[in-house]
């Protein structure tokens, strides 16, 4: 049974920075997505098996981070320059295939989650 722990959420002003982390069982391809809401959980970032390649949405993309530490079997999301509208859960989520991917389908794990709230 494969396992994801979250951590890392909390309450931060517009502006500042959260570090999120997802510890896994073993090593596998990577990504965070995120639900607000009354909306659907979308895709943030993605990393390969190896950390070779990472993919951010474009809502994201120059604030936020993906990396890992494959000794710990641990993935990061650094989250700068956050908005309120960066608000909402965020899931981490392991896929078997080593290639990255932006889908929720095709993700086979996911961690329970992490609330992110942004506001003054």
């Amino acid at each position: 049974q494969v396992q994801l722990e979250e951590s890392g959420g909390g309450l931060v002003q517009p502006g500042g920075s959260l570090r999120l982390s997802c510890a896994a069982s073993g090593r596998y391809s990577m990504g965070w997505f995120r639900q607000a809401p009354g909306k659907e959980r979308e895709f943030v970032a993605a990393s390969s098996w190896s950390g070779s390649t990472t993919y951010y949405a474009d809502s994201v993309k120059g604030r936020f981070t993906i990396s890992r530490d494959n000794a710990k079997n641990t993935v990061y999301l650094q989250m700068n320059s956050l908005k309120p509208e960066d608000t909402a859960v965020y899931y981490c989520a392991a896929r078997i295939n080593r290639r990255y991917s932006s889908s929720l389908n095709e993700y086979d794990y996911w961690g329970q989650g992490t609330q992110v709230t942004v506001s003054s």
